[in-house]
C-alpha cells in the first residue's frame, strides 16, 4: 500500500471524519492522490441519510470493480452506510476488502493491513467511541478546520436514521475544544466551523446544561478570523447565543437554521418539538438581533400525510423568513425509522410539483437577499479560481455567499488563497454575487 483516494459522501462531519480517515492513513506512510486509477486504497466515507446518496454511492461502489480486474487494490467503505448494512455490504459488493463504521475510524489502518493479508473483513460497534477529532488530520483547506465539539444526536425526528448510526449524544470538554482550535490557528488556519448534529445543546451530556454560547466565546478568544457554526436545532437556540451572534466580531452572521416544515401539523408528526409559530418568533429575535444575519434552512417536502394546506404553510414560512437559501429535499424513507410505518404517503406526482414551487419560491428569496447586498462592501476570504470562470477568484463572504472577481495584478490565485480582500459588489445572481476589489 502507497497511496490512497478517499471520496466522502454527505455532510460536514463527514468531511471531517475523512480529513481524520487521511491523517491516520499518511502517518502509515501512505500517499494521497486525486484519481481514483492511482491508488492502491480507495475508502468510501458513505452517508445513509438519504436514498439518494446511498443509490449514488452503491453505484460508484460497483463501478470499482473493474479496477480489481487490472490490479490489487484494497476497497474500504465506512461511514453511515458501513455502520448500518454491516456485513451486508459483503453481500452486495463482493469485491469491498473493508467495512467499518462510524465508530471504528482508528481502526482504519489495521483492517487495511488484515485485509491484505486475510482476506475481507467488517467491523462495526455499537458503543460510544471517542470523537474522531482526537485523531490526526490532513485537512482539505490549510486555511479552514473543521471541528466537532460533540458526535451523536439525542433527538427522534420521525424521518431520521442520524440516531442510529451516530448514537447518543456526546460533547467533547470545552477545554479539549478550545485546545484544538488554538493548534489549528497556530498551523495557520484562519476559519473554523463547529460541528455538531445540534450544536445549540452541546455539553448536557457532560455538564448537566448546555455551554454552547460559552464555547463560542472561548473558541473566538483562541484566535481564528472567522468561526462558524452548524447545525442548530430550533428548539434549542437560546438567546445568549444569539446575543454572542450579535456582539462577538470573530463569529460569522450566518445561521442555519433548519425549518423542515411550516406546517405545526407535519412537525408534530416529525418529532421536531417546535411549531411554526416558535419558529417565526425564533427568527423574528435572530433578525431583532442581527438584522444583517445570512438565515439559511432545510425543508423537507412529501412528508407522510403532507396535505397541500400544510405545503401552503411551508410556502408562507419561507416567505416570511427572508431565507437566502434553502436547502430542498423530497421525503426519503428510512428503514428502521418511524415515519416507514406512518402510512398516508404522498403520490410521487404531488411531491415533484409541489418541490418545484418551493424551490421558485426559495430562489426568488435568495435573489432578493444577495440583490441588497449590491453595492456594499465585503470582507471576503478566497478560496481558490472561480469553477465558472478560472480566471476569477472564488471567495465566501461573512454570510457565506460566493463571490467572483479578477484578481488584483500581479498576484496568483494560489498565493491568495486563504486571505482575506475587501470586495465591492456589483452585480447579484440567486446563488453568487460579482464584485471588483476595493482600490
Amino acid at each position: 500500500m502507497e497511496t490512497f483516494h478517499i471520496r466522502t459522501f454527505g455532510c460536514q462531519m463527514n468531511r471531517h471524519d475523512s480529513e481524520r480517515m487521511a491523517g491516520l492513513l499518511v502517518e502509515e506512510g501512505l500517499t494521497p492522490v486525486r484519481d481514483v486509477q492511482d491508488a492502491d486504497v480507495v475508502v468510501f466515507n458513505t452517508c445513509c441519510v438519504r436514498e439518494h446518496a446511498e443509490d449514488r454511492m452503491n453505484g460508484q461502489l460497483a463501478s470499482l470493480k473493474v479496477l480489481k480486474d487490472d490490479r490489487v487494490v484494497l476497497i474500504a467503505v465506512g461511514g453511515c452506510v458501513g455502520q448500518k448494512d454491516r456485513g451486508r455490504l459483503l453481500a452486495r459488493h463482493p469485491h469491498v476488502d473493508v467495512v467499518f463504521g462510524t465508530q471504528n475510524l482508528a481502526e482504519l489502518p489495521s483492517l487495511l493491513r488484515s485485509a491484505e493479508t486475510s482476506g475481507s473483513v467488517v467491523s462495526v460497534s455499537d458503543g460510544t467511541a471517542a470523537p474522531a477529532s482526537e485523531l490526526p488530520s490532513r485537512r482539505d483547506r490549510s486555511w479552514h478546520a473543521w471541528i466537532a465539539i460533540a458526535v451523536g444526536c439525542d433527538n427522534r425526528c420521525t424521518y431520521c436514521i442520524v440516531p442510529s448510526v451516530r448514537g447518543p449524544e456526546r460533547s467533547r470538554p470545552l477545554e479539549d475544544v478550545v485546545d484544538e482550535v488554538s493548534h489549528a490557528v497556530a498551523d495557520g488556519v484562519v476559519e473554523i466551523t463547529l460541528l455538531g448534529q445540534n450544536v445549540n445543546s452541546y455539553g448536557r451530556d457532560l455538564y448537566s446544561h448546555p455551554r454552547f454560547a460559552e464555547l463560542l466565546e472561548a473558541v473566538s478568544a483562541a484566535g481564528p478570523q472567522r468561526v462558524r457554526f452548524t447545525t442548530s436545532h430550533p428548539k434549542d437556540l437560546s438567546d445568549e447565543t444569539i446575543r454572542v451572534l450579535a456582539d462577538e466580531p470573530r463569529v460569522c452572521r450566518w445561521l442555519h437554521l433548519p425549518v423542515q416544515s411550516g406546517s405545526s401539523r407535519v412537525l408534530e408528526r416529525m418529532g421536531r418539538t417546535y411549531d411554526r409559530d416558535d419558529y417565526l418568533a425564533l427568527v423574528d429575535r435572530v433578525y431583532d438581533a442581527v438584522p444583517d444575519i445570512a438565515l439559511t434552512t432545510d425543508i423537507m417536502v412529501g412528508f407522510p400525510g403532507e396535505t397541500e394546506e400544510d405545503f401552503e404553510d411551508t410556502l408562507d414560512i419561507v416567505g416570511r423568513c427572508r431565507f437566502d437559501q434553502a436547502f430542498t429535499f423530497i421525503y426519503s424513507p428510512r428503514e428502521g425509522t418511524p415515519a416507514v410505518d406512518m402510512g398516508a404517503h404522498v403520490p410521487r406526482d404531488v411531491v415533484q410539483e409541489r418541490f418545484d414551487r418551493l424551490v421558485d419560491l426559495v430562489k426568488v428569496s435568495a435573489l432578493t437577499k444577495n440583490e441588497a447586498l449590491v453595492g456594499t462592501v465585503q470582507d471576503v476570504l478566497v478560496e481558490g479560481p472561480s469553477k465558472r470562470d478560472g480566471t476569477l477568484l472564488l471567495a465566501r463572504t461573512e454570510g457565506n455567499k460566493i463571490v467572483h472577481f479578477l484578481p488584483p495584478a500581479g498576484r496568483t490565485p494560489e498565493e491568495l488563497v486563504g486571505t482575506f480582500l475587501d470586495v465591492r459588489i456589483e452585480t447579484a445572481s440567486t446563488w453568487f454575487l460579482r464584485g471588483r476589489i476595493r482600490g
